[in-house]
């Protein structure tokens, strides 16, 4: 569990494939404190596990499946990447709750940059949209963002000078891919309504 709230950018020092996954070595200062082997943490918003760690640096292994969903396939030596550690009991949730579970793949369309902030601008397949609400939440590439303004399978969030700072957003370029993960209270309000509905055409049909 992550609450979207970036703690550093790290880069990625070495990469190496592995019977069809990838082995990151990432560089970074800050997350590696208490971070241990089997410890999850967040790369670019996708939940991975530490499977080594040196004084300056971990390794994760992205699999098959990981490589399908994500964008962390697009990832060579030197790429930034966004680094957060799991939430602990007693940590303020700033952000809302991430899981780190992408659900896909979504594509910068447009940036427009305003007197003190950015608006950026996401489209995501079209299955996705109703996962979307006015001012409701979502985590791109693992940051947890607002929907400030939402057209069909498109959204807009408003990044402020010091996300673009501490993030990767500030390498983001219009047609670049994100890792989107939409906000989970959504999706498990659907599948209980799918659960809801199929039980009650059961009983009918009884």
């Amino acid at each position: 569990m992550f609450t979207g709230l970036v703690e550093e950018m790290g880069i990625v020092k070495n990469l190496r494939y592995v019977d069809g996954s990838i082995v990151f070595t990432i560089h970074a200062k800050s997350t590696l404190h208490d971070l241990k082997v089997d410890h999850s943490i967040a790369v670019d918003g996708v939940c991975l596990t530490v499977i080594k760690r040196t004084k300056t640096t971990f390794d994760v292994q992205a699999v098959e499946e990981t490589l399908k969903k994500t964008t962390l396939g697009n990832l060579v030596v030197g790429s930034a990447v966004n680094l957060e550690r799991s939430l602990l009991p007693q940590s303020r949730l700033g952000g809302h709750f991430v899981l780190g579970h992408v659900d896909g793949i979504g594509r910068v369309t447009r940036i427009e940059p305003r007197e003190s902030s950015w608006m950026f601008w996401f489209r995501v397949p079209p299955k996705f949209a109703k996962y979307l609400i006015p001012v409701g939440s979502v985590a791109v590439n693992g940051v947890s963002l607002t929907v400030a303004e939402l057209k069909g399978n498109e959204f807009g969030v408003s990044i402020i000078p010091h996300t673009m700072e501490v993030t990767t957003f500030r390498f983001l370029k219009p047609n670049d891919t994100v890792n989107i993960e939409f906000d989970m209270i959504g999706k498990y309000v659907e599948r209980l309504l799918v659960a809801y509905h199929k039980s009650r055409k059961n009983q009918v049909y009884r």
